[in-house]
């Protein structure tokens, strides 16, 4: 075809016509595509995403299918010392946030086993410096029981459910360990001091004196003045046993 043929072809109505059904099929196809491709993707439709954190993530499976969104845990490995097991404390994307229907969410959930630790040597220590000891171990005390012993407030064993502990068992992190303490009293026994006959000022000097406790305070009478009173009677009596450990209460009974 010579130029002056094709000359003619392009500006025929034929070429004209052909040309125009081609521009309206391309731009048919491009009007189908971009309202399949906004459908196939939510074009324009978001939704808000629920606060997952401290839900258990079977809870979360059902809000996020309430929502039209996804949940995948992408971490099951934290432990803390606080929280439960199995328990959501992060996402991503983050609570509230818009994002469009079908969305996946990413769940940081707690431990549901706790890793073992071993426990420290805490014979010896202060009741205080053992807490944070366990805290720092990622452990904390649970029970504390006073035993005779002149060491004030000093671990002398530790337990967990019943059974004593060595430095160097393995417990679940997070355990409440059971502690053994002194009383700061030991098993010093004394004699029964005469209370009878002494004013309640007297009485309880002698008391704390001997490394005893006051006890129950009962009066016959209100007393004008309670320092004053004296005491008619005391539980035990001197007669009633010779000895008894120190830190055990003495009971009075006074009268004006």
């Amino acid at each position: 075809m010579s130029s002056s043929d094709l000359h003619l072809f392009i500006r025929s109505k034929l070429f004209v016509k052909h040309l125009l059904m081609c521009i309206s099929a391309v731009l048919v196809i491009l009007v189908l595509a971009y309202l399949w491709l906004g459908a196939y993707t939510n074009h324009g439709t978001t939704v808000e995403v629920p606060d997952f954190k401290g839900l258990k993530l079977a809870k979360a499976v059902e809000l996020a299918a309430a929502s039209d969104l996804l949940v995948e845990v992408s971490d099951s490995s934290v432990f803390i010392l606080d929280k439960a097991p199995g328990v959501i404390i992060d996402q991503d994307p983050s609570p509230r946030e818009a994002v469009k229907l079908g969305r996946k969410v990413y769940l940081t959930i707690t431990r549901t086993v706790p890793p073992q630790v071993r426990i420290p040597n805490l014979i010896d220590v202060s009741k205080r410096q053992a807490e944070a000891i366990l805290y720092s171990y990622g452990l904390k005390s649970g029970k504390v029981e006073y035993k005779p012993d002149l060491a004030k407030d000093v671990v002398l064993s530790v337990s967990f459910r019943g059974k004593t502990l060595s430095p160097g068992d393995e417990v679940p992190k997070g355990s409440a360990l059971d502690l053994a303490l002194g009383d700061g009293l030991g098993n010093t026994e004394v004699n029964i001091p005469t209370l009878v006959g002494l004013t309640l000022e007297e009485a309880l000097f002698v008391i704390r004196g001997s490394g005893l406790l006051p006890g129950r305070i009962e009066y016959l009478k209100t007393p004008s003045d309670s320092m004053s009173a004296k005491v008619v009677s005391q539980t035990p009596q001197p007669g009633d046993t010779m000895l008894v450990k120190q830190g055990d209460a003495i009971h009075l009974v006074l009268q004006p």
